[in-house]
């Protein structure tokens, strides 16, 4: 282990003169990233369809370049699927991020390039690592393992004559670490890798719980059932019981605000560090930085270019971008992509606020797809999950999961907001707790509060608290249970409400 963290050493000081430097100088490697990108790529198919070679600056490629969605660049993916290369990116693609999404069944199949995997995921990964030294430099991480809580899809191959495989992007990054990377993790990859979730849980549990854990990544709403079963099984009241030396949780996907507190009594005393990141199957985004803060500095160096739309227009056909010096601070953009795997102007799906531009920093704000403004209201998932987090802490309530949409308008009734939410622990007022949440969301977003005023658009919201497991049950008849699945918060239409107040014996 002296020998690792000496290497460690060396590593976190090198680095963090890197991230110090696109930093200082972010718009100058964005621009030099971008004419590295086109470059690169103006031999593909793609690049001489929009001729790369004569796009001199971003004006000419936002122009010249059409942004797009996984389904409009998917007969190009297709391709390259069935073994045709150097059609969206040069290299040679043989590996293939698999995401269901959170609103369509159909799955997404996401190009992973040997440049994104090197220089993107795993630089992304030993970046967050490099961070938390530098943050924690009395840290023992490596004196245990790391209990990876990732994706329940197994990496599977398209047609042994390709040599070409997907998985969720965690198996496929997990199947590719390398060697001293997989002698620090746990649990096996046989493990790690199985596509059945319930039976990956109890068997997840049983491997690691007399590991010597240090540090746990996942989806909150995940690990929170891995730790609940761990405690089952050595019986336990707090998991400081069963991993003394545990350190950090590193959390992505969704809010953690929500689960704070419950995280923590699962936890015990004395607490532990948690570290937010922001990695995709498109791309490993940000990464916690501050101690202090949970905000995320955007990772400028990772091979992505940015660009992003005002979230006022992001349902326009050809919407004007902007580029990384034209953003404001506290204003939602969606995000815009072009990578070094072959996604030209594409479209995530994520919607994100910068909390500053000197350096840039972030918080992912929600979805585009994910949202309710029924009635003019543009409520986003950045709203519900504040408000949830305060109405929680006044009422003493712990939350496993949560979802709402509209309550339609009628020629006899009023339209509102409909929430369903299950408890870890239920409010001890769920009057306080309702109210904390409406005027909270009114405090929040000003388009909520006008609709809102005297009951004239929108009534109080309508909450169901639903029984412990029934988010789970919902998640699993929809065939995505695992890490890589997230519950949707928001919904403009009432196709998620009515199909879990139906599961819940609601309606």
């Amino acid at each position: 282990m002296a020998i690792i963290n000496s290497i460690l050493s060396w590593v976190i000081k090198k680095r963090i003169h890197e991230v110090e430097l696109f930093m200082k100088y972010p718009v100058e490697v964005q621009n030099e990233l971008f004419s590295k990108l086109l470059k690169q790529a103006k031999g593909t198919e793609y690049g001489r369809k929009y001729d790369f070679a004569g796009i001199s600056n971003p004006r000419q490629f936002r122009n010249r370049v059409p942004i797009v969605s996984y389904e409009q660049l998917f007969p190009f993916i297709s391709r390259i699927m069935k073994g045709e290369q150097n059609l969206l990116w040069p290299s040679e693609i043989r590996w293939f991020a698999k995401s269901s999404g959170t609103t369509n069944a159909k799955s997404k199949f996401i190009p992973v390039s040997p440049e994104a995997l090197d220089e993107c995921h795993f630089k992304g990964g030993k970046d967050l690592l490099s961070i938390y030294f530098n943050n924690h430099p009395d840290s023992k991480l490596f004196d245990g393992k790391g209990l990876a809580i990732g994706g329940s899809q197994q990496v599977n191959q398209f047609d042994p004559k390709l040599n070409s495989y997907y998985g969720d992007v965690s198996a496929v990054i997990m199947k590719n670490l390398p060697l001293w990377a997989q002698l620090v993790r746990t649990p096996s990859l046989e493990i790690a890798l199985m596509d059945e979730w319930e039976e990956k849980i109890e068997r997840m549990a049983h491997a690691t719980a007399d590991e010597n854990v240090t540090s746990i990544s996942g989806v909150p709403t995940w690990s929170i059932l891995l730790l609940q079963r761990i405690l089952e099984i050595k019986g336990k009241k707090v998991i400081r019981e069963v991993w003394p030396n545990l350190e950090v949780f590193i959390h992505g996907a969704v809010a953690f605000d929500p689960y704070r507190s419950l995280f923590k009594g699962l936890i015990g005393e004395p607490g532990i560090h948690f570290l937010e990141t922001y990695n995709a199957s498109e791309g490993f985004f940000g990464i916690q930085d501050l101690s202090n803060s949970n905000d995320m500095l955007l990772m400028l160096d990772y091979g992505i270019y940015y660009e992003f739309i005002p979230f006022e227009n992001v349902h326009q056909e050809h919407p004007d971008t902007l580029t990384l010096e034209e953003v404001q601070v506290n204003k939602n953009y969606a995000v815009v992509i072009t990578t070094n795997a072959g996604l030209w102007r594409y479209k995530i799906g994520d919607t994100i606020r910068f909390t500053s531009v000197n350096p840039f920093r972030i918080k992912i704000t929600g979805r585009t797809k994910h949202y309710i403004n029924a009635f003019g209201e543009e409520l986003v998932i950045e709203n519900a999950e504040t408000a949830i987090t305060a109405a929680c802490k006044v009422s003493g309530a712990e939350i496993i999961n949560f979802t709402a949409g509209p309550v339609y308008l009628t020629a006899e009734n009023k339209g509102g907001h409909e929430w369903i939410i299950e408890f870890a622990k239920p409010p001890n007022d769920m009057d306080l707790f309702c109210d904390t949440l409406d005027e909270t969301l009114k405090s929040l977003n000003s388009d909520y509060e006008a609709k809102r005023y005297r009951d004239l658009a929108l009534l109080k919201p309508i909450v169901h608290q639903v029984q412990e497991g029934t988010f789970y049950n919902w998640m699993k008849q929809r065939g995505k249970l695992g890490g890589q699945n997230k519950v949707p918060r928001l919904a403009n239409n009432r196709e998620f409400l009515d199909d879990i107040l139906n599961i819940a014996g609601l309606v």
